[in-house]
């Protein structure tokens, strides 16, 4: 069944969407991150204190756990990746003002994330038919 057909129409199915998205990547977060940072124990290794992988493997275990909540929910590839990508976009852009010092590597990962769930919002707007909202004006 499409996605489109599954999820119909007005702000609540939108919502219901955005809402199963944020946990998905809680999901990701702990699931992954459990098993990530379990097996560099169990392996003798720590995860490198540098905020830019630890950036990365966020949005890395954010991402597995929306994509696959997507893919079974019947969304396409495109929408997918869409989605996934709004996981990495603010790393990407912070990087840069982690680098000239504006942004500290304390901020990071907050600003990461306080960037990613409007950006999830705009992606989602993007594709309002496929989400379940209401047709544009």
């Amino acid at each position: 069944m499409r996605a489109t057909a599954a999820h119909g129409r007005g702000w609540w199915p939108f919502a219901r969407h955005y809402l199963e998205m944020v946990a998905a990547m809680f999901v990701g977060m702990a699931v992954l991150g459990a098993a990530v940072r379990g097996g560099l124990a169990l392996a003798g290794l720590e995860f490198p204190a540098r905020p830019e992988p630890a950036a990365l493997e966020m949005a890395v275990h954010m991402s597995v756990g929306m994509i696959v909540w997507m893919r079974y929910r019947g969304h396409g590839w495109a929408s997918t990746l869409e989605m996934a990508g709004s996981m990495f976009v603010p790393a990407l852009v912070l990087f840069p003002l982690l680098w000239t010092g504006v942004v500290s590597a304390g901020a990071l990962l907050l600003l990461e994330h306080v960037v990613m769930l409007p950006l999830m919002l705009l992606v989602m707007l993007r594709r309002r038919a496929e989400y379940g909202g209401p047709a544009r004006a």
